[in-house]
């Protein structure tokens, strides 16, 4: 990286072609519903649980929020303390107090690692289970673990309901290779329901689901139908690829028109205090909304959350838009004290929602990011500040993340980094690891295997175990 030049972050060297979400955006619902029986194994099922999964694109700075290094030397430590929580022996950042009345309901694991250090293959590696062919740029050569689930899981959906693999993301980052969501040989049909819109927003709505009910009535007459619902048809036939209208669309707008779907989207339900609990802003209602959807029988939803200074957070001149707190794009601390706050809040409101709804049995919440932070501190000057300011860089040596829910037990710390948080020294794993423990939790073999593009059987996870510790008790 050049000096004084920002690190761009998680971006797609691909442009930002809304040509696989499965979204209003992406393939229109009906191609959707075809695409999907085509491949279902026929009395498939599987049983009811389900995943949450928050991305923090940029890499978190694991020695500023999970595994801090009081006694370090003072240029590997930060400015930050340790707090304890309800936990003996699991301390978080200052910065996280609502994390220490609820941590008997989590577990933090400060001991995995890769090899891959650019955000591309970072992103790659962590989100496919496999060391990618190309250790940049956001294209999958192997299918995001997103996309490995809902094919496993095709025979639970039932006709009319929730999509099985949404992922909430901002505008203009929702195309699917932004995040390396693609799903490789899997086919587009394993793409998620990309919903970009904001959810603090005054009249949400997700515009393939905004259907006037003088239409829904109109269902036998499809193509009329389909003429005047220009969000879902916008970009369908561009390519000339999709043209059929067949009963696979009398099926999607059945979900079009379903209670079910548009009373899973419908925050308005949610009461005022709650959604004040996780925050007014686009990450905590994109979090209050993922547990809606899990709630409503969606099997696996990605929340991104990114850029904190949105929906009516004060934009700070020496923070950064994503996680990546390199000292050229921000001030590591300052950065810090406005994001981790709003972090903490969505979080333990995730958490502690799960839990009073007794959904902590069915729905795994999994938080984590590509890699970690440089465990020694550095120092350069800010692209918009201009002044010297402190930041670490990329680090897939050791990261730390938070796991609930799941049945499992809780109240851990499961692994530990050396004294200045530079790597594992007990119970090393990789992202394999935690992909494992997300697909035991959903009842998936991940030894089965599904074909790539020559043909070749590919297991959905080359190796890897899950987290004992993380299973159900």
């Amino acid at each position: 990286m050049r000096q004084n030049t920002p690190c761009s972050g998680p971006l797609s060297r691909r442009s930002f072609l809304e040509i696989g979400g499965l979204s209003a955006c992406g393939l229109g619902l009906g191609e959707i519903e075809r695409l999907r029986a085509e491949s279902t194994p026929p009395g498939e099922t599987s049983s009811d649980t389900s995943v949450i999964f928050v991305w923090l694109p940029g890499g978190p700075p694991h020695m500023e929020m999970y595994d801090m290094k009081p006694d370090a030397p003072s240029d590997y430590r930060g400015e930050f303390r340790p707090i304890p929580t309800n936990v003996s022996g699991l301390d978080v950042c200052e910065l996280m107090p609502l994390h220490t009345r609820c941590a008997d309901r989590f577990n933090i694991v400060r001991s995995v690692r890769h090899s891959f250090s650019d955000h591309g293959g970072g992103h790659k590696r962590f989100l496919t289970g496999r060391k990618p062919a190309e250790p940049t740029g956001f294209v999958n050569d192997a299918p995001m673990a997103g996309s490995l689930a809902i094919k496993s899981l095709e025979g639970r959906r039932k006709r009319g309901a929730l999509p099985g693999y949404i992922a909430l993301v901002k505008k203009n980052r929702h195309a699917v290779d932004v995040y390396s969501f693609g799903s490789a040989y899997l086919g587009v049909n394993t793409h998620p329901f990309i919903v970009h819109a904001d959810p603090n927003e005054d009249g949400f709505k997700i515009e393939s689901l905004a259907v006037d009910s003088k239409m829904v009535d109109r269902l036998d007459d499809r193509v009329g139908l389909l003429k005047g619902i220009d969000s879902l048809r916008r970009d369908l036939d561009s390519g000339g690829v999709f043209s059929s209208r067949d009963h696979f669309n009398t099926q999607a707008l059945e979900m079009l028109g379903s209670a079910e779907v548009s009373e899973a989207f419908d925050l308005s339900r949610e009461d005022d205090r709650l959604r004040e609990r996780y925050g007014r802003h686009s990450w905590g209602q994109r979090a209050v909304l993922a547990r809606r959807l899990v709630e409503a029988g969606a099997s696996f939803v990605t929340v991104v959350m990114e850029n904190p200074y949105v929906s009516g957070v004060k934009s700070l001149k020496n923070g950064t838009y994503n996680w990546d707190s390199h000292a050229v794009n921000c001030h590591l601390f300052d950065d810090a004290r406005v994001r981790l706050p709003i972090y903490d809040r969505v979080i333990t409101a995730m958490v502690e929602d799960l839990y009073d709804r007794g959904l902590d049995k069915r729905v795994l919440l999994v938080v984590t990011g590509e890699f970690g932070r440089t465990p020694r501190l550095r120092t350069q000057v800010g692209s918009h500040t201009k002044v010297n300011q402190p930041g670490r860089d990329h680090w897939p040596s050791a990261m730390s993340m938070l796991l609930a829910g799941g049945g499992m037990r809780t109240g851990q710390v499961i692994g530990a980094t050396n004294k200045k948080g530079e790597h594992p020294v007990s119970r090393t794993m990789t992202p394999n690891d935690v992909w494992a423990t997300i697909y035991h939790h959903l009842g998936i073999d991940f030894e089965r295997t599904f074909n790539d593009y020559g043909g070749r059987p590919m297991p959905i996870l080359p190796f890897g175990q899950p987290i004992r510790e993380c299973l159900p008790a």
